[in-house]
């Protein structure tokens, strides 16, 4: 790469946040949804592959060392599987940083501050820092179960907010319009609701089975850490009827959305979302019967977070709020070159 190419790439990174365009503002809502999701996934790794102690301490990795370090008791690979994911905090931190500036500095044809963009992604900065806290307490409390939980819904809460503010650069400000029967915005509140309480119930199964994590003593031995003390058939058949009630919602929900006059795109959310719905209960049964399995389980979790993108999706799908404010108009710079307000396009200016 030559140094000008290498200086117009940095120059549209520096334009996608600081003088962005609504694709480049649309770009980094994007790329917080795939880190927030992706973070999510990790954190179940380190869980399922039992490193949750792979260090000992926070925010250092042991009480001597900043980084991976051997733990007493641990494998040299539980100790960087848990570092590693420590270590994806600070793109994601990034990330979310970026975002917010960039929703800070867009300005739409008026010259106004888009608040409700501002307003969304200031949580996610905000809601990583209270994530390094809670993640900070589940290692000093020996992954408590109700930590650990608490840390992946908050994650699971992140991801829905980055999702929401990736649907709104491209709307308006105004007020809320239906775009399908009050019955069916009511169906896809429920599916978006139930899917929301089958990920707390799934926390709960897993911090009550055998992949609730281990811990090493100084001699080799395995010890459990805590657990709910909950019957794991009681908690595994209440997050299967959950998975049931959420099947047949979305199946009325995509039914009623195809007979009715909704809009091709939140028609295609609804069968997408029940073709998900159906992968996850067959992963999900046949983890159970081949008894939980680490890495299937890590299967079902993340397409679980994949499946709450869609249904987050197809809720929002069924409603709108107006198109998006035009951006700025062009300015001429000195040299006489034309371009729009903050930037160019996401493309032009290196839009993420």
């Amino acid at each position: 790469m030559s140094e000008w190419t290498g200086m117009r790439v940095l120059t549209g990174v520096w334009n996608s946040f600081w003088r962005p365009t609504l694709g480049a503002v649309r770009g980094w809502a994007l790329a917080a949804v795939i880190s927030n999701a992706v973070i999510i996934t990790t954190g179940e790794a380190v869980r399922l592959s039992s490193s949750g102690l792979g260090c000992d301490d926070w925010p250092t990795c042991t009480t001597t060392s900043l980084i991976a370090s051997h733990v007493t008791g641990q494998t040299l690979l539980n100790t960087w599987i848990e570092f590693g994911n420590r270590l994806l905090n600070y793109p994601l931190v990034i990330i979310a940083g970026l975002a917010f500036v960039a929703c800070w500095r867009y300005r739409s044809a008026d010259g106004q501050r888009r608040r409700d963009l501002t307003r969304l992604s200031a949580v996610l900065p905000l809601g990583i820092v209270a994530q390094a806290v809670v993640g900070g307490l589940v290692v000093l409390t020996k992954l408590n179960p109700a930590m650990v939980s608490v840390h992946y819904l908050l994650s699971a809460g992140l991801l829905a907010v980055a999702v929401v503010l990736h649907a709104r650069v491209t709307e308006g400000d105004g007020p809320v319009r239906p775009l399908v029967r009050a019955d069916l915005r009511v169906l896809a509140w429920l599916l978006a609701g139930a899917t929301a309480v089958m990920l707390a119930a799934g926390t709960v199964v897993t911090g009550t089975g055998p992949l609730a994590g281990t811990e090493i003593d100084s001699h080799g031995h395995y010890t459990t850490v805590p657990r709910f003390h909950l019957s794991l058939v009681g908690v595994t058949q209440f997050h299967a009827d959950i998975a049931w009630f959420i099947s047949a919602t979305s199946l009325a929900l995509a039914i009623g959305l195809r007979y009715s006059a909704a809009p091709p795109r939140a028609q295609r959310y609804g069968w997408i979302v029940v073709g998900g719905v159906v992968v996850q209960a067959v992963i999900g049964y046949t983890q159970y019967f081949l008894h939980l399995p680490a890495g299937l389980v890590w299967v079902h979790v993340s397409t679980a977070v994949v499946l709450w993108i869609l249904v987050l999706r197809l809720y929002l799908s069924t409603r709108e709020r107006g198109p998006a404010p035009a951006a700025e108009p062009a300015r001429v710079e000195p040299d006489g070159y034309a371009s729009p307000a903050y930037g160019g396009s996401g493309a032009e200016r290196g839009a993420p």
